[in-house]
């Protein structure tokens, strides 16, 4: 059974909720790398690398191909558009919210142009 849209993007927001994971990611936007490449920079085994990898991939972010005796991991573009697509469709529509919230508070009388007085005295 193939996951729905929300699902997968579910997976993929969960996947990025580790800083190895994104930071692997990020590495991969340079270019495909082996799992020896993307485990230099950690003070991680191989193995745990790879534990990140099985998550990317299994949330469609990432995919494994054989070259000769080389595995690459690539970064799957489509994946990260369609989160970018989620963010900025939710992005736009909180935008619109406030540009609304302005308009209203634009159109509110002012305390200073109302004509009346404060006869509390606060302050006065």
């Amino acid at each position: 059974m193939e996951d729905s849209p929300e699902q997968r993007l579910s997976r993929s927001f969960a996947a990025l909720s580790d800083p190895v994971r994104r930071d692997i990611v990020a590495r991969l936007t340079i270019g495909d790398a082996t799992v020896s490449d993307l485990a230099a920079p950690y003070d991680i085994s191989l193995q745990a690398v790879s534990k990140h990898l099985k998550v990317l991939e299994e949330a469609g972010l990432v995919s494994r191909r054989r070259e000769a005796q080389r595995r690459p991991v690539h970064l799957e573009s489509q994946a990260l558009a369609e989160m970018t697509g989620w963010i900025e469709r939710h992005q736009r529509r909180a935008e619109q919210r406030m540009a609304r919230l302005e308009e209203v508070l634009a159109d509110l009388p002012s305390s200073d142009t109302t004509g009346t007085s404060d006869t509390h005295g606060a302050g006065q």
